[in-house]
């Protein structure tokens, strides 16, 4: 009988902070300011979306940020930090590190230094009340001037240390230059933050290189595009930079047309470390352990290479170095248990 995904412990590096909601609350939110939801956020089952083409992609945009608009206040903030833990608790998770871009959250929060302590504040305590270890990584959006994106990136790294880990890049790809995000990443990785812009997701694996070569990544968002470059997926091997897989989405948005398609087999026996990651739940309906379901279920991982898979997310963590051992030694209790 196969273990229980649920319960194998893990670490969580790709979920994006309006789209970790849950549902009921977002119907709550929008009653609660009167925000008019389309039905493709009501309706009580996951969006159909196809971002594969600029239509697709502003619909997704649209969605979230409409999801997004319901955020109005501290505790608007406090309430979906900690939902998004305990749902990450439920999933079996020991480490979860969040990304949030706080420039979209700035306006109704008082602006960019108190959004961010805010947020700080909310994940501190939702951490202490679940018992599950959690972090930030900032992102800036490659939608707007790199400019903002250094502004961020300094102020990341003011917050490095208090809860700040990590600097990413979000947002569509195929959009604007690595390269001209590439001095708001030497900012962040000089002040000690790693480094984890998107690529390879909407864009082939020459997105994933210029991750690589302009600005420095250390992890890659998504990063599956990588597969259809032999020479790529030995660098990143490598070189050991994870990527963050998030198969439900990369279905969701259409860049594989079915679960069997996601290239999961593929990075695994290339020896690319891989961190499973639900992205946006809101949107794409499903949590983290379905992650490792469709693993098994749709590509046939044992429960032992679920278990690595579950160990290289905790590796390519920024968890400190006892949490770290003290979730691989839980991940082998898990196997053993049988």
């Amino acid at each position: 009988m196969a273990r229980d995904v649920h319960l194998l412990p893990k670490a969580h590096l790709h979920l994006h902070f309006t789209g970790s909601m849950r549902p009921a609350t977002l119907l709550e939110l929008a009653d609660k300011y009167g925000v008019h939801l389309p039905e493709a956020l009501s309706g009580g089952e996951p969006p159909r979306l196809r971002a594969t083409d600029e239509r697709g992609w502003f619909r997704f945009q649209r969605l979230y940020d409409i999801a997004r608009s319901c955020l109005r206040d501290a505790e608007d903030i406090r309430r979906l930090v900690r939902e998004a833990a305990e749902e990450d608790v439920r999933d079996g998770a020991g480490w979860l590190e969040i990304q949030v871009d706080p420039t979209s959250y700035a306006p109704r929060l008082g602006g960019l230094i108190p959004a961010i302590e805010i947020i700080l504040d909310a994940v501190e305590t939702a951490s202490r009340d679940t018992g599950l270890g959690m972090r930030v990584l900032i992102a800036a959006n490659r939608m707007k001037h790199p400019l903002e994106a250094r502004t961020l990136a300094r102020l990341a790294v003011r917050y490095a240390g208090r809860g700040v880990i990590g600097f990413g890049l979000s947002n569509d790809e195929r959009r604007g230059l690595a390269r001209d995000f590439d001095r708001a990443f030497a900012i962040a990785r000089d002040g000690g933050l790693l480094a984890a812009p998107h690529g390879g997701e909407l864009s082939g694996p020459s997105s994933v290189r210029d991750c690589l070569d302009d600005l420095g990544a250390q992890r890659v968002g998504h990063g599956v595009r990588a597969a259809e470059d032999p020479r790529l997926l030995r660098r990143l091997a490598e070189r050991g930079v994870t990527c963050e897989v998030c198969p439900s989405s990369n279905v969701a948005l259409g860049v594989y047309e079915k679960p069997e398609d996601v290239p999961l087999r593929t990075l695994y026996e290339a020896g690319v470390p891989m961190a499973l990651g639900a992205d946006d739940p809101l949107l794409f309906g499903s949590r983290l352990a379905a992650q490792y379901e469709l693993a098994r279920e749709h590509h046939g991982f044992t429960d032992a290479e679920l278990a690595e898979l579950a160990r290289q997310s905790v590796r390519g963590s920024a968890a400190p170095k006892d949490v770290t051992a003290r979730l691989l030694a839980d991940i082998d209790g898990w196997l053993a248990a049988g």
